[in-house]
């Protein structure tokens, strides 16, 4: 049974089409995945399907029906009434970041039983007996606790989650999930796919999920729909789009899944130790509802980079990868332990000698919109560690090295007099690098660097960061959660869960033999090459 049907669906915002005669059906128990680049016009297609479009001037036609059990709804075109009627009640919806969706002021309790409330017309009483059921169903931990817990107060999985719970609080006919695991490690992403079957499978919901990442649509769909430019590229049954893909655009996203099976760089013999970390520990003290207490962020972790390598830090949200990065930054004070970076501790440098350190340590963070500053231009921003470290002289000679900076990461030289906001999320990503090598620091740490990216702005930033390494022999610290983004540049690996180090091997051999168990977990959580549907 046909629960949504869209035909022929167009999206205009003044004299640009955005979206070009979409159509796709979702049936009762399945799930229909639409994927793409960012800009590809994925989500714009959903939220104009269901009524959530709200850009000032946007014009919307076409069709959308939302049958399943009750009456039918056409929601292009319907009244705001209708569709409180509808939104929440018939359809759910489950956003990227649930730090955002979720209302920072309000418990769980009061942001899953308003809907309750609202179009169920439950009591206080019954509406809470839901919440928790709907907790419990979600799999939070310690569920009777968290209902009068606040947003943040959880992790960003267990938020995400709460989105589901509160999505399908009204046993919805539809469950729209845009890029619901973009944000989270790789057992997180898991296991909330692994939730979303489970719950279709228990209440028969269909499912839209948008995602730019073939390898995520293919352990939840059954149809996708592959778009590019608001236009629909390829539709075919899930298997089809694997096994056979009509469209040359449909196979570069397929080959840039990062997948486990691809070689990583070869090993460097011999080579010189740059950065040596010895008993690095860090806590925290937080205030808690009971009163104060400390978190151990960090516990006695030593490693050592290599010159010329890439070192791999891998592990869930909280394992303690950032701290680790943040430590030898400067951002954060450890409570012990040292860090050589060539025969200088970075840890325990003071006054002048510490801003010369820190020209040798790079930093890209994982979101590069917020780390740039969005009223510079990019040639200033490329710029100002020029500026601070006073590494040249006289503007024209910055504005040389700048150009310089650009072309070595691949981007037009006139690209200096643009602002952060006029680029894509990979070209931004592409400042910051360029931004952190004005300095020529002998150890660059990349936080997370593409995590924001869809896959094939990721692999092209991952072969720009293994050229500039063969060309100008760059040290990488990689931070990840992602074993197979992780495994294509690095030479070793070094594993924490709960701020220890759990293994430390060359990457070939934990590939090959992982020997905790932990680790053999995050492998396993890799999307297969294969979908779900051929296992």
């Amino acid at each position: 049974m046909t629960v949504l049907s869209v035909d022929n669906l167009r999206v205009r915002i003044g004299a640009r089409t955005i979206v070009d005669g979409v159509s796709f059906d979702v049936a009762r128990e399945k799930t229909v995945g639409i994927v793409g680049e960012s800009g590809s016009g994925k989500t714009m297609t959903v939220l104009a399907a269901t009524g959530l479009l709200d850009a000032p001037g946007a014009r919307v036609s076409g069709s959308s029906t939302l049958t399943g059990a009750d009456e039918p709804v056409q929601l292009v075109g319907a009244s705001p009434r209708v569709l409180r009627v509808v939104h929440g009640a018939r359809i759910g919806f489950v956003f990227q970041d649930p730090g955002t969706s979720l209302n920072p002021l309000l418990t769980l309790e009061r942001q899953i039983t308003e809907s309750l409330e609202k179009h169920r017309h439950l009591t206080r009483r019954a509406a809470k007996d839901r919440a928790l059921e709907l907790l419990e169903a979600v799999g939070l931990p310690e569920p009777q606790m968290r209902l009068h817990a606040y947003p943040h107060q959880l992790s960003g999985g267990q938020r995400q989650r709460v989105m589901i719970a509160i999505a399908l609080a009204c046993d919805p006919e539809l469950l729209v999930a845009d890029e619901p695991t973009t944000a989270l490690d790789v057992t997180t992403q898991s296991q909330i796919i692994e939730l979303v079957r489970e719950l279709q499978r228990d209440f028969g919901t269909a499912v839209v999920w948008i995602s730019h990442d073939l390898g995520v649509i293919g352990q939840v769909a059954d149809e996708v729909t592959v778009m590019r430019n608001g236009v629909t590229v390829e539709q075919a049954p899930i298997m089809e789009v694997f096994d056979r893909p009509r469209e040359e655009y449909t196979r570069g996203l397929l080959a840039a899944r990062p997948v486990l099976d691809r070689a990583g760089p070869p090993a460097v013999a011999d080579a010189e130790r740059l950065l040596e970390v010895d008993g690095l520990d860090v806590r925290f003290a937080v205030t808690t509802p009971v009163g104060r207490s400390t978190v151990h962020a960090v516990r006695d972790v030593s490693f050592t980079v290599r010159r010329g390598t890439t070192l791999g830090l891998v592990g869930e949200s909280g394992s303690g990868k950032s701290t680790v990065a943040a430590c030898l930054t400067g951002l954060v004070k450890p409570d012990a332990g040292t860090a050589n970076l060539a025969g200088v501790d970075v840890l325990h440098v003071k006054g002048s000698a510490a801003k010369r350190i820190r020209r040798r340590v790079g930093l890209v963070f994982q979101d590069p919109f917020s780390s740039l500053n969005p009223r510079a231009r990019v040639g200033d921003s490329v710029s100002e560690p020029l500026v601070v470290h006073k590494l040249v002289d006289g503007r024209e000679t910055r504005r040389r090295r700048v150009e310089d900076l650009l072309d070595l990461v691949g981007l037009p030289t006139e690209f200096a007099d643009r602002y952060p906001h006029e680029l894509s999320g990979g070209q931004r990503q592409r400042v910051s690098i360029a931004r952190a090598l004005a300095a020529e620091p002998d150890l660059l740490i990349l936080d997370e660097a593409t995590a924001s990216l869809d896959v094939s702005a990721q692999a092209r930033v991952l072969d720009l960061l293994s050229r500039l390494q063969r060309e100008l022999g760059l040290t990488y610290l990689l931070i990840g959660h992602d074993l197979a983004v992780i495994r294509q540049v690095s030479h070793e690996i070094l594993v924490m869960r709960g701020g220890q180090v759990v293994e430390n091997r060359p990457a070939d051999e934990l590939f090959t033999s992982p020997q905790q168990e932990y680790t053999r977990a995050l492998l396993a959580a890799v999307p297969p090459v294969k979908p779900r549907s051929a296992v």
